[in-house]
């Protein structure tokens, strides 16, 4: 998994009901673009997250087009 400065980080619900938490990273803390990351949520609070396997890094090239 790479993510760079912008992209957003959106963590999968893991049971039926539970919704999509989606972050934007603000930090590369990782070589070459890997976890981990330093991110920010919607109501502006930050965390440090390597993400798992129920994590999708959506690039902010591609949300553009």
């Amino acid at each position: 998994m790479r993510a760079s400065v912008g992209d957003k980080l959106v963590q999968h619900g893991r049971v039926v009901g539970q919704h999509d938490h989606v972050s934007e990273v603000v930090e590369v803390l990782g070589p070459e673009g890997n976890p981990p990351y330093r991110v920010r949520f919607p109501d502006g609070h930050e965390a440090v997250m390597s993400p798992g396997p129920d994590c999708q890094v959506k690039h902010k090239e591609k949300e553009k087009q």
